[in-house]
């Protein structure tokens, strides 16, 4: 019995030595610390699993802190490390340090990491227990790092998208502008501050305070202003100062100005409310973003995305950088548009800054060659950031140049005429050899209509047919028409050529109407919307393609305004018969070489077309502002239809002003 007892306390403490001897492998230890690696947890690694000698080298600030904050400075993710046991499990002794291979795989916000580590591991005694524990350094967390190596990220600035015009002529580049500063030692503050506040559009108080910061030097230039390139007056207004100058820095530039500032619009530093919107998008405070125009409308295309290195700075003397990781910038698209940028200039040069707007269609292809509004503003002014009292003093000039002209509606007046004529010869309902006796300037059916009536304002011989009343505009001659038409028959044509829908445009544009319904009411109503008045509205790019059924067999083109779309895609079609289209374009000849588009008869190229003027007043006794049109093409080999409408032309000389403004375009 004794015997028995004996033998099995014997085998209990042969068990508890067996379980006292059992250790872990190196390989073993590795692998589990691998998997701790792989989900970060950095605490439990460096309580159970870092030798003694690491963590004394380094400590938990330099494992656990360091590795922590560079984990969510480098949005590093998706960390794959990965240790393979080899195929035959070596005995170490003690005092061995075995050395294994670990593969290490991340991401980072500069893109993938990838690099092989070599671990080394020792066996120690921690709290009495014997095992093996990894010698470390911070070149686990990324490659060649070591304890006082800094790291860095840099930003890989992209470039901005760039805007061309047909023929390649830059409308919006980044080009160069200057910095206008001030040497201090060189400045007399007492005497030109004000002075030099008042030219560059700033206060006193601001260029105090910039001359005041701890980094200035009686010898070094303190940036004070961006000036444009453009703004040549201010540079040499503000050098006559002594100790101002100024410096060439890279800046968004407009060659083209004010003739294109409201389709090019302009870019600008991001404010507080635009920031809120697109923050997730990676945009900063101190970034430029669209502001108006094609700058806003294509900012996803225009923005580049800027691409992002992650370095380590040696601390030893000279040592390069070494790159970890690099993303490559990417730049934004640079566009074409088919806009003719020196057309453009010519259209808007001609109309003198009057309130207005202009376009000029390809029939054949509908490619947009100018499309201007004015008056305009300086994009380059606006780029660089406009205070309070001058952005209030464009703001509330009575030319409105921040008005977008060329995206609005406008009563068309006669310029419409050719388009009821097309309506109504398709219709039947005009024979353009039938002529009407008119007398005097004023004509209504009927007593039933009181007070209202239609007035022309020449009186050409009887009797009036289609030729004689599209030379000479007669109102009188287009209200009996349109009676003979009747509502269903004008509606339906107009709806024909595009009213009441969206214009397939790429720059939004307010649509066409014929009413603020799009039906008709009334007698007075129908006859008012025959030449283009009562509730009509008509946008210039719209009018301008409206006349190519008339030189393109029957087709209206859809207008486009970048390169890379679609050309002579169709809009509408079969809106006018090559017999009747033969007869608009004779009529339309006769406009400029006997009625009232005369002034545009005596250039080196024929020119055809229709004049139109606009009544906008309360009532019919009381005279009101006059707007004038000019729609017109090049007789033969047409290459652009253009149409501009000029603002309260009352006082000089009506439609016929607009004429000679067109006829100073096309006649160049």
């Amino acid at each position: 019995m004794k015997k028995w007892k004996f033998i099995s306390i014997l085998l209990v403490l042969l068990v508890i030595l067996a379980a006292c001897s059992k250790k872990d492998t190196p390989e073993d230890r590795l692998s589990t610390y691998v998997g701790l690696w792989n989900k970060a947890e950095f605490t439990k690694m460096y309580k159970e699993y870092v030798s003694e000698a690491s963590k004394e080298a380094f400590g938990s600030e330099e494992y656990i802190d360091r590795t922590t904050k560079l984990y969510t400075d480098l949005n590093i993710t998706d960390v794959e490390v990965t240790f393979t046991k080899p195929e035959e499990t070596k005995k170490y002794k003690v005092d061995e340090q075995p050395e294994f291979s670990v593969h290490i795989k991340m991401k980072t916000i500069a893109g993938p990491i990838e690099f092989e580590k070599k671990v080394v591991l020792s066996y120690e005694k921690k709290d009495e227990e014997e095992n093996w524990f990894v010698e470390w350094d911070p070149s686990f967390t990324l490659p060649d790092l070591t304890q006082n190596d800094k790291v860095g990220i840099s930003k890989l600035s992209s470039q901005r998208g760039e805007m061309y015009d047909r023929n390649g002529r830059p409308l919006a580049i980044n080009g160069s502008g200057y910095e206008a500063g001030i040497v201090p030692e060189k400045f007399n503050a007492d005497a030109d501050v004000e002075r030099l506040a008042e030219i560059l559009g700033t206060t006193p108080d601001f260029i105090t305070k910039q001359l005041g910061q701890s980094w200035v030097k009686p010898e070094l230039f303190v940036p004070i202003k961006q000036i444009a390139s453009t703004q040549s007056d201010i540079i040499e207004k503000m050098i006559e100062v002594p100790g101002v100058t100024y410096a060439e820095v890279g800046m968004r530039e407009y060659p083209y100005g004010q003739s294109l500032s409201h389709l090019t619009g302009y870019i600008g530093r991001i404010n507080a409310d635009e920031l809120e919107k697109v923050k997730d998008q990676g945009y900063k405070e101190t970034d430029y973003i669209g502001k108006r125009g094609l700058e806003q409308l294509l900012e996803e295309r225009f923005r580049g995305e800027d691409g992002v290195r992650i370095y380590i700075e040696k601390t030893d003397l000279g040592a390069e950088k070494i790159t970890l990781a690099e993303k490559a910038p990417s730049d934004g698209d640079s566009i074409t548009l088919t806009i003719d940028a020196e057309l453009q200039q010519r259209t808007f040069n001609a109309m003198g800054g009057e309130p207005g707007t202009a376009a000029a269609i390809d029939p054949q292809t509908g490619e947009t060659l100018v499309l201007t509004s004015s008056p305009a503003f300086d994009p380059n002014e606006f780029m660089i950031g406009v205070g309070t009292s001058r952005y209030n003093e464009l703001a509330e000039n009575p030319l409105q140049p921040l008005l977008n002209r060329f995206a609005a509606t406008y009563a068309p007046g006669s310029a419409i005429k050719p388009v009821t004529a097309a309506i109504g010869l398709e219709a039947g309902t005009i024979d353009p050899n039938k002529g009407y006796t008119i007398e005097g300037k004023r004509w209504k059916k009927d007593e039933s209509w009181g007070n209202y009536g239609v007035t022309r304002v020449y009186t050409p011989p009887n009797p009036i047919d289609l030729q004689k009343a599209i030379a000479f505009s007669d109102n009188i001659y287009f209200a009996m028409e349109a009676m003979n038409m009747g509502k269903e028959t004008l509606i339906d044509g107009f709806n024909k050529f595009g009213f009441g829908e969206d214009i397939p445009f790429s720059y939004p544009l307010r649509a066409s109407q014929i009413s603020n319904d799009g039906t008709i009411e009334s007698e007075g109503q129908l006859i008012d919307t025959s030449f283009g008045q009562g509730q009509m509205l008509m946008n210039i790019v719209h009018l301008a393609s409206s006349y190519g059924p008339i030189i393109n067999d029957g087709k209206m083109v859809k207008p486009v305004l970048f390169e890379e779309e679609p050309k002579g895609e169709v809009w509408k079609e079969g809106l006018i018969s090559p017999e009747n289209a033969a007869i608009l374009q004779a009529d339309l000849r006769d406009v400029v070489t006997n009625g009232t588009g005369k002034d545009a008869n005596n250039l080196t190229v024929n020119v055809s077309g229709k004049t139109g003027t606009t009544e906008l007043k309360s009532s019919q006794e009381k005279a009101g502002k006059e707007n004038g049109f000019f729609v017109a093409y090049q007789t033969v080999e047409t290459s652009y239809i253009i149409a501009m409408m000029i603002e309260s032309v009352e006082d000089n000389g009506g439609s016929g002003y607009v004429v000679k403004k067109v006829a100073e375009v096309m006649g160049q």
